[in-house]
C-alpha cells in the first residue's frame, strides 16, 4: 500500500523538494495533504499535480482564495485554514514532512509526534523550543522521528544502526557538525555594516528560504543544528563541535574513540535527505546527480571564529543554559531576521538584538507547551520593543 504523506510547509524549499521526489514515486507515496500560509497560487498548482484530500492555508481569506483556484481547477481537495487545522492533517497521514519555518512549526509537529506518526524533521526549531518535551512526546508515543537536516541526516548515516541515543556507551567521541560559513565567511566584521538582505541571502552552495539563508549568514543556522543535536543523539555540549567546510560535500562526520571518523558525502541538494528519510531503511532514487570525486580539486576545513560568528556563539550559551532559553534564543533570534529583511536594522544589530532579549528575558524551567509557547511570546515583545 502507498504511504499516505502530509508536507507541513508544501511551498517552501523543503516541500517542493519533497514533493520532486515523491513524483518519481509515485507508486510509493500518496499526497493526503499539502499546506501553505499565504502562497496560494503555488499551493494551488501542487493541488493541481497531487490532488491531495485537503489543503491547508493561514488565514479565512487565503482559504476563499484557494477554493476559488481550486473550483476552477475541478478538483475535491478540502481547504482548511489556521493552527488547528495544521494538528488536524497531521493525523491523516503515516508520514508527516514537517517543514514549516520557525516557531509556527513547533504545535502540528509535536501533535504528530504524540500521535505516533512517522515524523521527517525539517523543523529544527521543534527541537531547539521544546526538546525534552519532543523527545518525550517520541518516546512516550513511539513515532518515528528521522532528522532531514542535511547535517543531521549524515550523523544518522554515520551512526551505528542500533544506535540509542547513548553516545559514550557506542564508543562515539564527538559529532563534527559541518558548515558551509555561508556568503561573508571570508569577510571582516567590519566590512559587514552596510550589508543587505539580497547580499545576505546569496549563499554559495544551498538554495534556501529567506529566514534560513539569513541563518546561515550570520551562522545561527548551525547554532540551532547544534542544540538540534544535543536532543535527537542524546550528545552533551562538550562533545558536539563546528567544523567550516565551504565546499559543502562532507555534510557531518562521527569521531569514535578508537580514531575512525564516518562521513556522509554528497552533492548539497536536499533531495538526498528527504529520499532516505521517506524510504528509510531503504535507498530510492533523488534525482540528485552522483558525487564525482575527481571532480573535488579541495576539501578544506576550519574551526569558526566565534567573534567573527556571535550568534554561533549565543546558541552553544543558550545550550548550556538550557530550560527555556533556546526558546528564547529562538524567538529574538526570528525576530531580529525579519526586522533586517525589513531592512529595520543592519546585519551586525541581529546578535546584539539576540544577545540583549537573553539579557533581559528570564530563564525559566516549564514542562508543558504553553510555557514553552509564553516564553517565546515574552521574548518577541521584548526584541520588538528593542527594535522599536
Amino acid at each position: 500500500m502507498k504511504q499516505k504523506i502530509t508536507i507541513l510547509g508544501s511551498t517552501g524549499s523543503i516541500g517542493v523538494s519533497t514533493l520532486d521526489v515523491i513524483a518519481r514515486h509515485a507508486d510509493r507515496y500518496q499526497v493526503v495533504a499539502l499546506t501553505a500560509h499565504t502562497r496560494v497560487d503555488e499551493l494551488a498548482r501542487q493541488c493541481a499535480q497531487f490532488q491531495p484530500e485537503f489543503a491547508v492555508v493561514g488565514t479565512a481569506q487565503a482559504a476563499e482564495q484557494l477554493k476559488t483556484r481550486l473550483v476552477a481547477h475541478n478538483l475535491k481537495t478540502i481547504v482548511l485554514y489556521g493552527a488547528s487545522a495544521l494538528c488536524e492533517v497531521v493525523l491523516r497521514a503515516d508520514v508527516i514532512m514537517a517543514a514549516i519555518v520557525g516557531a509556527a512549526g513547533l504545535a502540528p509537529t509535536l501533535a504528530a509526534a504524540q500521535a505516533g506518526k512517522k515524523v521527517l524533521l525539517a523543523n529544527k526549531e521543534a527541537l531547539v523550543m521544546s526538546g525534552q518535551l519532543f523527545m518525550d512526546a517520541v518516546a512516550e508515543h513511539g513515532a518515528t522521528l528521522l532528522p532531514i537536516d542535511s547535517e543531521h541526516n549524515a550523523i544518522f548515516q554515520c551512526l551505528p544502526h542500533d544506535f540509542k541515543r547513548c553516545p559514550a556507551q557506542q564508543g562515539i567521541a564527538k559529532i563534527l557538525l559541518t558548515a558551509s560559513g555561508g556568503p561573508f565567511l571570508n569577510r571582516s566584521l567590519d566590512s559587514l555594516h552596510d550589508v543587505t538582505p539580497e547580499q545576505a541571502i546569496a549563499h554559495p552552495n544551498w538554495v534556501m528560504g529567506k529566514k534560513i539563508s539569513i541563518d546561515s549568514a550570520t551562522m545561527m543556522n548551525k547554532g540551532l543544528e547544534v542544540i538540534e543535536a544535543h536532543w535527537l543523539f542524546g550528545t552533551p555540549v562538550e562533545q558536539i563541535e563546528v567544523v567550516i567546510h565551504p565546499q559543502s560535500v562532507i555534510h557531518s562526520m562521527v569521531s569514535y574513540v578508537d580514531g575512525s571518523v564516518l562521513a556522509q558525502l554528497g552533492n548539497p541538494d536536499m533531495r538526498t535527505p528527504i529520499a532516505y528519510g521517506l524510504a528509510y531503511p531503504e535507498r530510492i532514487a533523488s534525482g540528485v546527480n552522483q558525487l564525482d570525486i575527481t571532480k573535488m580539486a579541495q576539501l578544506s576545513f576550519q574551526q569558526p571564529d566565534l567573534k567573527q560568528f556571535p550568534c554561533l556563539a549565543l546558541a552553544f550559551d543558550a545550550l548550556r543554559a538550557g530550560d527555556t532559553a533556546p526558546a528564547i534564543l529562538n524567538a529574538a533570534n526570528e525576530v531580529a531576521v525579519q526586522a533586517f529583511l525589513d531592512k529595520k536594522i543592519g546585519f551586525l544589530k541581529i546578535p546584539e538584538l539576540i544577545a540583549e532579549v537573553m539579557n533581559r528575558v528570564a530563564n525559566r524551567r516549564v514542562t508543558d507547551l504553553a510555557g514553552i509557547m509564553e516564553q517565546d511570546a515574552l521574548a518577541r515583545i521584548a526584541a520588538n520593543l528593542l527594535i522599536n
